[in-house]
């Protein structure tokens, strides 16, 4: 009974308090709701304006736009490459965009263009595919459990979903139209262009019909416009090319090895630049200012686009080379190695390669490569080998080892006779010269160029290096014999960069001085002495006949002449730079000892011995003075590296100047790798040419 009446008062006493808690609750929430409403008020009558004024704000932002590349001319002012106008679809990406937007005005303009040149890849299609709100929904649906969601239940990420999605639709093989596929391409571009910025959905093979078309519907095509877009173009042929380089496309954009470089100086991703050569070698004189324009964006709408600057047009570059010598030099440089091939010399043959330079300026008149591929025996054009791929060059270097000799001491210009009695060191071949062994009892330094006398240089070397020797038994060389040498070829720039106004130049190949016993090679140095150890590239050789021919100024090589800026009407160039002559070093001879080596060349030409090496120039007019060249090779097979059977080969080259008393033109020739049973006299056929060419051209 106590219980009951406890229980009573207890719920009695709850009951009383239930509605004071309820009072407390809802006086908190009338007072919170009254703070709401107080701050609303504040903000409205505050601040109303500001935030109306902030949804109603336009922002500003500058889009920078491509201006056409600077031309460059020949040394005439023929145009060796420039821009050829064409007219463009184009879409500029504004902040608003989604991917049904983007669905929707692929769909439209598929109607009005073709791209009949480009091809979708599955992924571009499916991607369309899924782009149709109704085709995600329809794919989504058809998903299994495992597809959308984890083992814990929760969903997966968005992106694995979608690849899902991706491979569902890939398993259906859907098959479209041409327009879906050409409407797939224009969804492509345009979603992976950046916002605000200008790509080309359309620019090669537009028709009047297709500008008209679109023109009429740009209304329905938000984003969409026609502008102009430019492509490099050869009015003089693209056998240059392979010099001038090329320029990457705008769906390559930038080259990915120099993409945190070309970023850092502001181009954007799908710029185009200059990839190779000339190209990228004077890209940022090429490239130009990009046109600026302030785009005015509001509620994400472009509402105007307003021209800040117009741009400016890239700079243009007046080259060195003459575009009809530089044809002239070609045509003959393929038409002696067509004929070495129908002789059977050039089966094994890597090619040939032609440079023609003013020994007194430095700048390169005409330069010229065939490749030559033994495997498939197919050519192509590789005018770069001629400052990239290394040869041994044979005796066409001996004039370099005559003017150390003199310079050395080791001969004078009044007593430079030497034994020509070969080199005999113990076990190994004898040393020799071409002609006989007797032939001649001793030379002197100008017939030894003339006749191209291996012994000489030898003999020469070993008194220049104060070597020890006894034939058949002994030979003894100090450790800096290469050194010795070397610094002396140096000098004329021989295994060395000339600094030409190209990327990718070799320095050469040098061999080994010392063996594994750190002995020095001493036959191998002696080989050094007539060219037949170490390679150069054919822009050292042109460089080294040069300094000769000039007296003895080693000048860089160079092909941009001048820069410039082309007027609207692209008829005149305003020349606000010359490239200036470069004299990288000044040959420490005296005049006599000069005029040894020239009467030397001058005698390899037009001397009455038998065993003159140049005597088929010698009715050349002007003269001629030169060095041949015969270094032994043999055909290097990649695939099969050891092969002891590999063919002996021959390098036959020729390097010249002309006139002979006050030279206009030098000419480095090298035809590597000939069978030496078909040598014949490639070499001097294209020299013949390089030089008659030149001078009709420059009467």
């Amino acid at each position: 009974m106590k219980f009951v009446k406890k229980y009573h008062f207890n719920q009695k006493k709850k009951d009383a308090s239930t509605p004071i808690r309820m009072r407390i609750i809802l006086g908190i929430i009338l007072v919170l709701f009254s703070m709401l409403i107080i701050q609303l008020a504040y903000l409205q009558l505050g601040y109303g304006s500001r935030f109306e004024a902030e949804v109603q704000k336009t922002d500003e932002n500058i889009v920078s736009t491509n201006v056409p590349r600077g031309v460059m001319y020949d040394s005439r002012g023929r145009v060796l490459v420039g821009n050829q106008a064409k007219n463009a679809i184009t879409y500029t990406k504004d902040t608003s965009v989604t991917s049904q937007k983007t669905y929707t005005i692929s769909n439209r303009l598929s109607q009005y263009i073709s791209l009949d040149n480009e091809k979708p890849t599955s992924r571009q299609l499916y991607d369309y595919y899924l782009a149709n709100p109704k085709n995600l929904q329809k794919e989504t649906d058809r998903l299994t459990h495992r597809q959308r969601y984890d083992k814990s239940g929760d969903a997966l990420p968005t992106a694995t979903i979608y690849q899902n999605l991706l491979k569902q639709v890939s398993r259906e093989k859907k098959h479209f139209t041409q327009r879906e596929k050409t409407a797939a391409l224009i969804y492509n571009k345009i979603s992976g262009a950046y916002t605000l910025s200008t790509i080309y959905i359309k620019n090669e093979d537009l028709t009047d019909k297709e500008i008209a078309v679109v023109g009429e519907h740009l209304a329905e095509l938000p984003g969409v416009g026609i502008g102009t877009d430019w492509t490099r173009d050869y009015p003089n042929g693209k056998s240059i090319q392979s010099i001038i380089g090329s320029v990457s496309t705008e769906k390559a954009g930038l080259p990915d090895d120099n993409l945190q470089y070309y970023l850092t100086q502001g181009y954007s991703r799908n710029d185009r630049v200059g990839t190779s050569y000339l190209e990228q070698e004077y890209e940022s004189i090429l490239k130009g200012s990009k046109a600026k324009s302030q785009v005015s964006v509001k509620n994400d709408n472009v509402e105007q686009t307003k021209t800040i600057y117009p741009g400016k047009t890239g700079a243009s570059l007046i080259l060195t080379l003459d575009a009809k010598y530089q044809q002239e030099v070609e045509a003959a440089l393929k038409k002696v190695y067509a004929q070495a091939e129908a002789d059977g010399a050039a089966t094994y043959s890597s090619g040939a390669y032609a440079v023609a330079m003013n020994p007194n300026t430095g700048a390169v008149l005409a330069i010229s490569g065939i490749n030559h591929d033994p495997k498939t025996n197919q050519n192509t054009d590789d005018a770069l080998g001629v400052i990239n791929r290394s040869f041994v060059m044979g005796s066409a270097v001996k004039g370099a080892t005559v003017a150390g000799g003199l310079m050395s001491g080791a001969i004078t210009p009044s007593d430079s006779t030497l034994p020509d009695t070969p080199i005999y060191l113990p076990s190994t071949p004898v040393k020799k010269s071409v002609y006989p062994i007797g032939t001649f009892s001793a030379l002197d330094a100008q017939t030894a160029l003339e006749v191209s006398s291996n012994i000489y240089m030898m003999h020469l070397a070993m008194r220049w290096v104060k070597a020890s020797y006894v034939p058949h038994k002994y030979i003894s060389m100090p450790d800096d014999s290469f050194d010795i040498l070397r610094r002396n070829f140096s000098m004329f720039g021989l295994g060395q960069k000339t600094g030409v106004d190209l990327p990718g130049e070799s320095s050469g190949i040098k061999g080994r001085s010392f063996n594994d016993q750190h002995q020095i090679l001493s036959g191998s140095l002696l080989d050094l002495a007539y060219g037949n150890y170490d390679a150069y590239t054919p822009i050292q050789m042109v460089q080294y006949i040069s300094t000769i021919a000039n007296g003895g100024y080693r000048m860089r090589p160079y092909l941009v002449k001048s820069i410039g800026e082309t007027s609207k009407s692209g008829k005149r160039v305003s020349i606000y730079y010359n490239t200036p002559s470069d004299v990288q070093l000044s040959i420490p001879w005296t005049n006599a000892q000069l005029a040894v080596i020239k009467e030397g060349m001058y005698r390899v030409v037009h001397g009455t011995n038998a065993w003159g090496t140049a005597h088929a120039l010698k009715d050349v007019k002007p003269s001629i003075s030169g060095k041949t060249g015969t270094a032994e090779t043999f055909y290097y097979d990649p695939d099969h590296p050891g092969n002891k059977n590999a063919p002996e080969l021959i390098n036959s080259t020729f390097v010249g100047f002309s006139p002979s008393d006050n030279p206009k033109i030098a000419v480095a020739i090298i035809f590597p790798g000939l069978d030496p049973e078909k040598e014949g006299h490639y070499a001097l056929d294209v020299a013949k040419a390089m030089f008659t060419d030149y001078f009709n051209l420059n009467k």
